[in-house]
């Protein structure tokens, strides 16, 4: 027999055979006696495409341990046979059995399935081809890792009820036949890689209840033929990037229960007045994050089922309607938008929502609040765990009512004009998780109430004016993430018990008057990955434990008053501020000390050696005679340590009586300055000689002298005192000057206040002087034609960083929150490390207090500045603002980048500097920029390939910075903590693709 099957059958014959062999086979594995002839065939199909698909795939749980021939497959788990057509497998449902592998394509062969669920495993690759699913009704493949395109075929499945693929990775667009599937009553793509149009075809599938396209690409506008499923129940096609309007025949869909529009472009100037009225049994409504404006309908409130409000992140304006009937409300979100309210409109908005008693969330930040919070707030639902006020314009203090929400566990206050302590409330709030209170004016110290609340995570209480010590009771608060107290006036040590808050990442103590060391405990909160403790007065070396912090990202420990060596193991760490210190001794040369852009190590006199990029002194290397010299000098300085003591009280005594002869002037700056003379000032600048002339400006003339007394070069300001205005220029910028003190702020010597040798007044400012001039000269040729060497790209980022780091001083750090208000090139002085240093503080203003203020906090004070550089709201009469010096910074980073003053004799009819770039922003910004700069990426745009070049790449992210700086309106420019941020990003960014580009 087996003879006769190699030699004596044909190929057919051989086949047939085998097939009978497998008929056999089959009828003892699943008992002959049960399965009749006639149905044993059509079976087979079925059965050998399910072993098909047990071989390959992966099955990690054994979820298909039952496939085998001891059970009936129709028995098999997850497997349903047909009752209308016995032994036919009609559902195969396997969801969440961690299966993966490719779907075989064999089960397109199981010709009467009706039922596919395969969600929520692990399979990959493309779709299996789905033409022969004539029979399927639902299909369930979500939350897979499914690659590739929907394919067509997809519309042969015309039986189909239920589609779900959602949760893929499916690229491509959405079948434009899709709508042909008659019989669909739900479709799911959502969560998938999709792009193009939404097919107006699915107007066809006219018994379609839910459609959810949700968080794909999907673009154009929404189909007006979507309002024709008059049968929609369920519409989702948010989180997009859909433009255009909303149709209205959307708004007809009376069925509706959910309608999802958020996270698009859309544009409405006004929603329909009566959409509470069309769209009556509506649950769920999100508009969130488009471009919708108008007031928002009061008809909203009649929809009584509501549960979720999402009007979020548009420009809706007016007043908060009344939501007071809406008793189902569970999340109401009208947060990022222009609302306004205030204390005369008596809130009736927020007191209706006391009868929503299923309230849940409620944002309304980032709008135009104003007036003090009603005592209502504490009536509000019970079980209300979001509360977000932040970002608006309320003041007063914050009622005590507000401890009755006992159910809160995310709380936002942050941002507003609140005064007061926090007392009588907070400690109430004890299943509290997140607290956000920064940028107001809460006054007190930090209670110990707070150990209560030990479910804390985020606690934020910076910007404000705390004060007294930082409680040890927040050691308690284990587990907090995030902890920032910083810019408030609290003083003392740092707590030891703040090293067992295990979980903290973020610790932020910067701006306060903290003193004494930095715990050496800390290393045990190992998550930590950034600590900021600059601008205090903390005391001895830095913990070299610190480095074992494995997960520290950014360590700032700036102005303070720490000494000892830079330890070894903060290598680690990616960015370092250590600058203003007394540090000494070598700096290492490994991690993060070897990228001079991460690290920033100034104001350490003491500090020598690291990479050549630091330009710090070579560390001096001991020879045997120095070692020798050493000792000696062990012995011998108690010999002569009496003897120099009392030499140096007779040089003090002696220089004391000098003094009083000499430095007869009076201090207009403060007793802590030095005094000079009238005649010190004469003999400096030998008479004030033409040869030692500066420059000039609008009140005086600029010197360059030498201090016979020090020694010192330095640059004599002299006021004209018949220029009017020249008196209060002088005495603004002593006080301007008297408290401040950053390393990007020319430095002042002293003031001369007297009289000259005709008796005249004498006004006189004596600063360090900058031996490369000031930034203008740089910039432009003068008049002879000729020009100092050109600034290149790394010159001008950090001319741009160091001027940006001034100005957030001026406005954020310093004492007195101060406006410059006459912020050009030539007040930019460049020293002899070509670092830059904003000087010229006459027609400076700064607020009374001490409060930093947001982008456009305004004063009533007049202003006068220099033209092309002052921002148009200043042309206008306008009150003068932080704003007005971001606008005046925007314009020089764009003449430093184009190479022309503002005052260009281009800039004519219409066009100034600012449209000038703006036009040709970004596709043709290398039109406009300046040759110099061009010649950088020459060799890229020869190639053609100039959007590779890291110049070019941060001459447009600038130019993006300087276009944001110089809007119209002072609302919609960044702030200088913003814009300074961006900017040391981008100097970071540039460098680290040169030493990419190097290495390659």
């Amino acid at each position: 027999m087996t003879r006769l099957v190699k030699v004596g059958l044909t190929s057919e014959e051989s086949m047939k055979l085998n097939m009978l062999l497998l008929l056999a086979f089959l009828l003892l594995s699943y008992g002959a006696g049960n399965v009749h002839c006639s149905t044993v065939h059509p079976n087979i199909t079925d059965i050998l495409s399910l072993l098909r698909f047990k071989r390959s795939i992966n099955d990690p749980t054994g979820a298909l341990s039952s496939w085998n021939r001891s059970v009936h497959y129709c028995e098999w788990n997850g497997v349903g046979c047909s009752l209308t057509n016995p032994g036919r497998v009609a559902a195969l449902q396997l969801s969440g059995q961690r299966l993966s592998g490719h779907i075989p394509p064999s089960l397109g062969n199981i010709t009467f399935l009706k039922i596919l669920h395969l969600s929520s495993n692990v399979f990959s690759g493309q779709l299996p081809p789905l033409n022969q699913f004539h029979e399927l009704k639902d299909l369930d493949l979500s939350f897979n890792s499914l690659q590739g395109l929907i394919p067509d075929s997809i519309t042969n499945c015309s039986n189909l009820i239920r589609l779900d693929l959602s949760g893929n990775m499916l690229e491509g667009p959405i079948p434009a036949k899709i709508g042909s599937l008659y019989n669909l009553y739900g479709l799911d793509f959502s969560r998938n890689n999709l792009i193009g149009f939404i097919p107006p075809t699915f107007s066809n599938a006219t018994h379609l209840e839910l459609l959810n396209l949700k968080e794909n690409q999907l673009e154009g506008s929404i189909p007006i033929e979507l309002g024709q499923l008059s049968n929609m129940t369920d519409l989702d096609i948010g989180n997009n990037m859909l433009s255009g309007g909303i149709p209205s025949s959307l708004f007809n869909l009376t069925k509706l229960h959910q309608l999802g529009l958020y996270a698009n472009r859309l544009e409405m100037t006004t929603l329909p007045l009566d959409i509470g009225d069309t769209l009556p049994i509506l649950v769920n409504l999100t508009l969130g994050g488009n471009r919708l404006e108008g007031p928002i309908p009061p008809s909203l409130g009649n929809l009584t089922g509501l549960g979720i409000l999402d009007l979020s992140n548009n420009s809706f304006s007016g007043e908060l309607p009344s939501f007071g009937k809406l008793q189902n409300l569970i999340n109401l979100n009208l947060g990022d938008n222009k609302l306004e309210s205030s204390e005369s409109q008596g809130w009736e908005s927020l007191y209706g929502l006391t009868n929503c008693s299923h309230l849940q969330f409620l944002t309304l930040d980032n709008n135009q609040l104003k007036g003090a919070i009603p005592k209502s707030v504490g009536k509000l639902s019970t079980e209300l765990v979001r509360l977000h006020l932040g970002g608006n314009n309320l003041s007063g203090i914050v009622p005590s009512s507000l401890g009755n929400l006992g159910s809160l566990i995310d709380l936002d206050l942050s941002r507003n004009i609140l005064i007061g302590t926090i007392e009588g409330w907070v400690e109430s709030l004890n299943k509290l998780q997140s607290l956000d209170l920064h940028g107001n004016t809460f006054v007190g110290s930090i209670p110990p109430s707070f150990g209560n609340l030990t479910g804390l995570t985020i606690l934020n209480l910076a910007k404000n004016e705390f004060e007294g010590p930082i409680p040890p009771i927040l050691g308690k608060l284990t587990q907090l993430s995030r902890l920032d107290l910083s810019y408030n006036k609290i003083q003392g040590d740092i707590p030891q018990e703040i090293s067992g808050l295990k979980q903290l990442r973020t610790l932020n103590l910067s701006s306060n008057r903290l003193t004494g060391e930095i715990p050496d405990d800390l290393s045990k909160c190992q998550g930590l990955v950034t600590i900021q403790m600059d601008h205090n007065n903390l005391t001895g070396k830095i913990p070299t434990s610190l480095g074992d912090l494995m997960s520290l990202n950014m360590l700032s420990l700036s102005d303070n008053d720490l000494s000892g060596t830079i330890p070894v193991s903060l290598q680690l760490v990616s960015k370092l501020d250590l600058s203003y210190n007394h540090l000494q001794g070598q700096i290492p040369t490994e991690g993060v000390f070897g990228n001079a852009s991460a690290v920033s190590l100034d104001g350490n006199s003491g500090l020598c050696g690291g990479v050549s990029e630091l330009h710090k002194p070579q560390c001096p290397v001991p020879s045997r005679r120095t070692k020798i010299q050493y000792y000696l000098i062990r012995v011998l300085i108690p010999f002569f340590g009496f003897l120099s003591l009392i030499l140096l009280v007779c040089f003090l005594l002696l220089e004391r009586k000098r003094s009083r002869r000499t430095y007869e002037s009076e201090a207009p700056l403060g007793d802590h300055f030095p005094k000079v003379s009238y005649s010190d000032l004469v003999e400096a600048t030998r008479s004030f000689s033409e040869s030692n002339l500066v420059g000039k400006g609008s009140y005086g003339t600029v010197y360059r002298g030498k201090l016979m007394q020090t020694k010192m070069e330095v640059a004599v300001k002299v006021f004209n005192l018949e220029m009017p205005g020249a008196e209060r220029s002088f005495m603004s910028e002593c006080e301007a000057l008297r408290s401040v003190q950053h390393r990007n702020l020319l430095s002042i010597i002293t003031a001369c206040s007297t009289v000259d040798s005709n008796g005249n007044p004498f006004r006189a400012l004596i600063y360090e002087f900058m031996p490369n001039g000031n930034l203008d000269t740089w910039l432009h040729h003068n008049d002879d034609g000729k020009a100092r060497k050109h600034l290149g790209l790394t010159e001008r980022i950090d001319i741009a960083v160091n001027i940006g780091d001034a100005l957030d001083y001026l406005h954020n750090d310093s004492e007195n929150s101060i406006i410059h208000c006459d912020l050009k090139p030539t007040n930019i002085l460049l020293d002899d490390d070509m670092v830059a240093h904003l000087g010229d503080f006459g027609i400076a203003r700064f607020f009374l207090d001490s409060r930093p203020r947001p982008a456009g906090s305004t004063s009533s004070i007049g202003v006068k500045g220099t033209i092309g550089y002052i921002p148009p709201e200043y042309a206008g009469g306008g009150r003068i603002s932080t704003s007005g010096d971001v606008y005046s910074f925007g314009i020089v980073l764009l003449e430093m980048l184009i190479g022309k003053r503002p005052t260009d004799p281009i800039f004519k009819d219409g066009l100034d500097i600012v449209n000038f770039v703006g036009g040709s922003f970004p596709h043709e910004i290398t039109d406009v920029i300046d040759a110099h700069l061009k010649e950088e990426f020459k060799e890229f745009s020869d190639a053609g390939m100039v959007s590779e070049d890291p110049v070019f790449k941060s001459i447009v992210s600038l130019v993006q910075v300087a276009l944001s700086c110089t809007r119209q309106l002072p609302s919609e420019r960044a702030n200088m903590r913003e814009t300074a941020s961006k900017i040391q990003a981008i100097k970071a960014s540039y460098f680290g693709m040169k030493a990419d580009k190097k290495s390659a």
